[in-house]
């Protein structure tokens, strides 16, 4: 059983699922990619968290993120139950769900917690970034359904992180100011990445407009 921690490698495998085999490092490509996992199919929760994503798919699509789905049940039962997703959440189900009967998935990214379920995964999310490195893991109970709309946040505080010298503070939204990482002292190079200026409230805490608006 593998642990998957934050900076870690994302285990690569191939997998049948709705759209056929998946070899998963081919699929991600040079995207990022967000891969959750579901107790079964056609079940109540997963219905609405399926649908969701489905039409936010334009939102992934815009960070440049490719999401995949998770079930031990097989391809066939995939393939209906996402019609039944697209029936009742008025939606077009195009990503794949991949069919994990025989744990391989699951196992290897620590999908199944024994105490809540010998057989069903937990509702996992991993982030997972161009360079095939874990960015986030978030794991819910089966009976709570997740925010994808903080997965996007996440998504656009890690692009943003990356690439300029800064953190998102307490509840951010992209467009939002941001915070000046505290390991960045010299004047200099204060002023020439953060041309707009800042306001410092604490030596440590320092707030300038989001570097890429």
């Amino acid at each position: 059983m593998t642990t998957l921690r934050l900076g870690d490698t994302a285990p690569d495998f191939e997998q049948d699922s709705s759209i056929g085999k998946i070899r998963f490092y081919d699929f991600l490509g040079d995207s990022w990619g967000v891969l959750f996992s579901h107790p079964a199919d056609f079940t109540p929760v997963c219905t609405t968290e399926l649908g969701y994503t489905a039409i936010s798919a334009g939102e992934f699509a815009k960070r440049n993120a490719k999401v995949i789905a998770v079930s031990v049940d097989d391809a066939e039962s995939h393939r209906n139950w996402i019609n039944d997703i697209n029936d009742t959440q008025n939606c077009k189900v195009e990503y794949p769900i991949l069919a994990d009967a025989d744990h391989k998935v699951a196992d290897l990214y620590d999908m199944i917690h024994p105490n809540a379920s010998s057989t069903a995964t937990v509702r996992s999310v991993f982030i997972i970034d161009p360079k095939k490195k874990v960015r986030l893991i978030i794991t819910y109970p089966a009976s709570t359904g997740r925010n994808f709309d903080e997965i996007l946040r996440v998504l656009d505080s890690l692009q943003l992180t990356d690439n300029y010298s800064v953190a998102t503070p307490v509840n951010w939204k992209a467009g939002e100011d941001v915070i000046i990482v505290p390991s960045i002292t010299d004047e200099a190079e204060l002023k020439t990445k953060f041309p707009k200026g800042y306001k410092e409230v604490r030596p440590y805490l320092r707030i300038t407009p989001q570097p890429n608006n």
